[in-house]
């Protein structure tokens, strides 16, 4: 098949692998504290499950409907969960970030992208192919969602509909020209983005149409300090004014994930840019370290 990326979509594969195990701990604590009770934590289900089928104790109408759990351990090296995950980056950037938000430093700057390297396995930098945005450490405000073509509604948006929808287009115009265009992977991007002040960029009106083009839909690494939760995003808004005192827009499930909004709609982050040439990062909550394809290693913090 043309175009087909088989890394990407391994490394789509993992991530719903590690949404569905927190999934599965949230939505059912008692049964998760039962099973490991009894010595059959959630990511052995798999390994469980097929000593109980080879014995024909397990029916395959249950293999098929359980999830299919991978187990991952490397030696001794403990694997962090996604939750002691988020807690570990949250005191290293404690420790890095400055205590109010301020324009970040290079020096700093290149020790959080070695930092998300080791963590997450992506090339995440505050300047890329000569382009940087006036801030990489800011505050981001709470967006509502954007029309992917002429004629969308918020009822044809399949989460947070509560957020609303923009009256006019995106900074890019609609997604596409017509329904019938729209693809899985544009859905991904509308419901992943973030607006960023490309307008406030030094440069921007000698080199809009380059700019312009270079920004659109460029993927980016959005880091909650507070909460130690990271998601993959794309830019797909410019945005918002220098009066509102914030430097970056979410989308609704953006700033849902990362939690990162106080009583005024608002909370910090790092934003970096992410080279992917070749498309391997999938857009939405970053919970495993794609180079690995498995769970970010305790060491590595």
């Amino acid at each position: 098949m043309a175009g087909f990326n088989k890394k990407l979509l391994k490394n789509k594969l993992t991530q719903q692998y590690f949404l569905a195990h927190q999934r599965f701990i949230r939505r059912h604590p008692h049964a998760h504290v039962f099973l490991k009770d009894r010595g059959v934590p959630p990511e052995k289900l798999r390994e469980k499950a097929k000593r109980l089928l080879s014995t024909g104790a397990l029916t395959g109408a249950l293999l098929l409907a359980a999830p299919q759990l991978v187990h991952n351990t490397r030696g001794n090296i403990a694997v962090l969960s996604p939750y002691e995950l988020s807690q570990e980056l949250k005191e290293k950037l404690s420790a890095l970030l400055p205590l109010t938000v301020e324009k970040l430093s290079s020096d700093q700057e290149n020790t959080l992208s070695e930092l998300f390297r080791a963590i997450f396995g992506i090339d995440a930098r505050a300047q890329l192919d000569g382009n940087r945005l006036n801030h990489s450490y800011g505050y981001i405000g709470a967006e509502q969602h954007l029309p992917r073509y002429p004629g969308d509604t918020i009822y044809q948006h399949d989460a947070i509909q509560q957020a609303g929808i923009t009256p006019g287009r995106g900074a890019w115009g609609y997604f596409v020209p017509s329904k019938n265009q729209l693809t899985d992977d544009l859905v991904q991007k509308e419901k992943y983005y973030v607006a960023v002040q490309t307008m406030y960029l030094p440069d921007w009106n000698t080199r809009m149409p380059q700019l312009r083009d270079w920004y659109k839909y460029r993927k980016v690494l959005v880091v909650n300090p507070r909460s130690g939760k990271a998601i993959v995003a794309v830019v797909a808004d410019a945005g918002p004014a220098k009066f509102t005192g914030k430097q970056f827009g979410g989308s609704p499930e953006v700033m849902d994930y990362l939690e990162s909004k106080d009583g005024s709609q608002k909370g910090a982050v790092v934003l970096f840019f992410v080279n992917d040439p070749d498309n391997n990062v999938p857009l939405g909550p970053l919970e495993y370290n794609v180079e690995r394809g498995g769970a970010p290693l305790a060491n590595a913090l």
